[in-house]
């Protein structure tokens, strides 16, 4: 595993440290040796599984943000997720919508640690893992914790996201 305790902090990894205390969990972000800006990077860094990886997405639906944390294994069915939570259709934002949304920058998108609270969906895929890695806030940062975590330190609504011809 390449990874190694984090001796100076960026402030975005305190406020996703602060969260997840906050919220009662035992999760401690940790810090990769290198960045990990996509799912097959980070699962190489901390030799795990793809599936493992819970990718923080964060979607624009009919204006509103939505973070969805799907497993690194395969790409979201945004029609799928749109008529799921009622939403006219979903779409991918810039960076700026991202960062305004998350105060965090595509790559490192935490599921916690945010402005204000996002409504969530947790890819029931996850559930599979007794161990899934999420993102801390930075490209740096990451931290471990479970399926049933996730869905309550977010107040999350698990769902499954998979594109149907995702393996």
């Amino acid at each position: 595993m390449n990874t190694q305790p984090i001796t100076q902090w960026h402030p975005n990894g305190q406020r996703v440290q602060e969260a997840l205390r906050a919220s009662g969990s035992p999760a401690r972000v940790i810090e990769t040796i290198d960045p990990s800006p996509t799912a097959a990077r980070a699962a190489e860094q901390l030799d795990i599984d793809v599936g493992q990886v819970a990718n923080s997405l964060l979607f624009e639906a009919d204006g509103q943000p939505l973070l969805v944390l799907a497993s690194g294994a395969h790409r979201v069915d945004t029609a799928r997720v749109a008529t799921a939570i009622g939403a006219r259709a979903l779409r991918r934002p810039g960076p700026e919508f991202v960062r305004q949304h998350t105060g965090q920058p595509i790559g490192g998108v935490a599921p916690v640690g945010h402005p204000t609270p996002l409504r969530t969906i947790v890819d029931t895929a996850l559930a599979q893992w007794s161990v899934v890695w999420a993102a801390g806030g930075h490209p740096k940062y990451v931290f471990a914790t479970s399926f049933s975590e996730l869905v309550r330190i977010t107040k999350g609504t698990p769902l499954s996201v998979g594109a149907s011809n995702d393996v």
